[in-house]
């Protein structure tokens, strides 16, 4: 279902690739894929393969990625979604996520096309079935649907403890950004905090590389899985078309 010009809210077009993609972009509602009582509305558009800097425009005007959909939330009565991101050069660990860094060091990590194996697949369908007990969700159409994309220069990373596979992270990269798309992980190792430790990896690959920023997709302030995000000091929020830094 679409919705036609009167009912969108309004919102100034950004120069550059941005507003000249706009005319691309429909507005369509779904469920609120955070599960809030409110309707969704996703500005999106399906383009062709974006260069490394029209993708960083985008992740800069905070557009997600969904498979080769280019995606915002424009909600007509919510606005609890807030673009964050890290300059990884500026961040400051906390005693917590030192601690978890120091209890991880026997976890290899390993940069890898993505891939769409079973010993993936196999993982990530544990991890939606511990978080989406029904059991709706599967492993093989979040990669069709969500992860595979044509228009972006897409890796993932994996972790391991000996042969087990820990966890996955499946990201856009550049050499001036890195998009964090998803990262799902055995649910028997939750006590190595490996979302902590999957950003702190992040930012490590983005320091030694000098990559300028790291966007870790949306934060939502009452939403308790996600409060892990805003721990990562100094961060920067989306609000108003502008970025601002949280120290």
């Amino acid at each position: 279902m679409h919705l036609n010009q009167r009912e969108q809210r309004h919102h100034d077009v950004p120069p550059g690739i941005v507003g000249d993609m706009e005319r691309f972009f429909v507005n369509v509602v779904a469920e609120c894929p955070y599960g809030l009582d409110q309707t969704a509305i996703y500005h999106q558009a399906v383009p062709g393969r974006l260069d490394e800097q029209s993708m960083g425009e985008f992740l800069a005007h905070g557009y997600r990625r969904n498979g080769n959909c280019i995606y915002n939330m424009r909600c007509p009565q919510c606005s609890l979604c807030v673009p964050i991101r890290l300059r990884p050069k500026r961040l400051r660990l906390n005693r917590n996520q030192r601690r978890v860094w120091r209890k991880n060091q026997d976890v290899a990590v390993e940069i890898a096309p993505l891939t769409m194996s079973r010993e993936n697949l196999n993982l990530l369908q544990r991890f939606l079935s511990n978080r989406f007990p029904a059991g709706r969700s599967l492993a093989e159409s979040y990669y069709s649907g969500f992860f595979i994309t044509s228009i972006s220069r897409c890796f993932e990373i994996r972790y391991r403890v000996g042969d087990r596979l820990l966890g996955v992270a499946v990201v856009d990269g550049s050499p001036s950004w890195l998009n964090a798309v998803y990262f799902y992980f055995d649910p028997e190792f939750g006590w190595r905090s490996p979302g902590t430790l999957n950003i702190l990896t992040l930012n490590h690959f983005c320091t030694s590389r000098n990559i300028e920023h790291l966007y870790l997709g949306y934060w939502i302030k009452d939403l308790v899985g996600m409060h892990y995000k805003t721990a990562f000091r100094p961060h920067e929020l989306l609000r108003d078309g502008t970025w601002r830094e949280q120290p």
